[in-house]
């Protein structure tokens, strides 16, 4: 009979703890858990060309801190009802026609505008106002860590449980509607899983820098995959990766940690897209 030793629960616990307890792992899981979310539904963002929507979602996000604060519910609870609020509005003037460039530019910036007057208003708030607009990973809590894990996997299981319905009615409305499809169904979840990651999201990049999250590692993860599924993957990895190495970059040059994460996931971008022009050429 073989023998097998594992460690002792205690010394697991107190190993884990300890690695809980200092804020660069807190940090790090919280870029890498936020990137599971941002990765697929980035994608979705990039081929539905979903950008300014994005951005009125996320700009709505200080609003719905400002109410949260106002009224001393839990802050994510608060940003992810007004984001979800916003989101549903645009997608309903969408569905009627709407001109989106306009729209969304009003609502975007509206909103953003109205979140910090509102924010204004709220007593010792002021100060902080620049965690919230540009994110402050460095101050991720173990209670902010798990609201970003839970967040990743409940949009995770969302695109996996629709994700060959949300590709058709990606690729072709009426292709949809053949298959038995409901399009607008399909445009709910994304608005639902969008509206979760802006919640999640604001803590590590800030209100301003979501859509940026969203949109760059996709863009990156463009040039060199061939089918969705692996553009969704390695669009994963290259968050992951833009997140490590901002925050690297934030420890050697002192800069801010979220825009540092975009500058990172930039860089990326440039690299790949200079990748996959060569392979085109070749």
């Amino acid at each position: 009979m073989g023998i097998t030793t594992t460690m002792p629960t205690p010394i697991l616990m107190t190993v884990i703890t300890a690695m809980l307890d200092d804020f660069l792992t807190r940090a790090a899981l919280a870029g890498v858990g936020l990137s599971l979310a941002t990765g697929p539904l980035g994608s979705f963002v990039v081929w539905r060309r979903m950008a300014y929507f994005g951005d009125a979602t996320a700009h709505a996000a200080i609003l719905g801190v400002a109410l949260a604060l106002a009224t001393d519910v839990p802050v994510g609870f608060g940003i992810m009802v007004v984001s979800l609020a916003m989101a549903v509005t645009v997608a309903t003037l969408a569905a009627k026609g709407w001109t989106m460039d306009t729209t969304l530019g009003v609502l975007a910036h509206s909103a953003l505008a109205f979140g910090l007057v509102a924010v204004s208003f709220v007593p010792g708030v002021r100060t902080d106002l620049s965690a919230w607009l540009f994110g402050d990973i460095l101050a991720v809590s173990r209670g902010d860590l798990a609201f970003v894990w839970g967040g990743a996997v409940v949009v995770l299981g969302l695109l996996a449980w629709r994700w060959q319905a949300l590709l058709t009615a990606t690729l072709n409305e009426d292709l949809a509607h053949a298959s038995g499809l409901n399009p607008d169904r399909e445009r709910l979840v994304l608005t639902v899983a969008l509206a979760i990651v802006v919640a999640v999201a604001i803590k590590v990049v800030g209100a301003l820098l979501i859509a940026a999250m969203l949109i760059v590692p996709a863009a990156a993860a463009r040039a060199l995959s061939r089918t969705p599924e692996a553009m969704a993957a390695l669009a994963v990895g290259i968050g992951a990766l833009s997140a490590l190495g901002g925050l690297q970059l934030s420890l050697w040059q002192d800069t801010p940690a979220g825009p540092s994460i975009i500058v990172v996931a930039a860089v990326i971008f440039a690299g790949t897209a200079a990748l996959g022009q060569r392979a085109r050429r070749g």
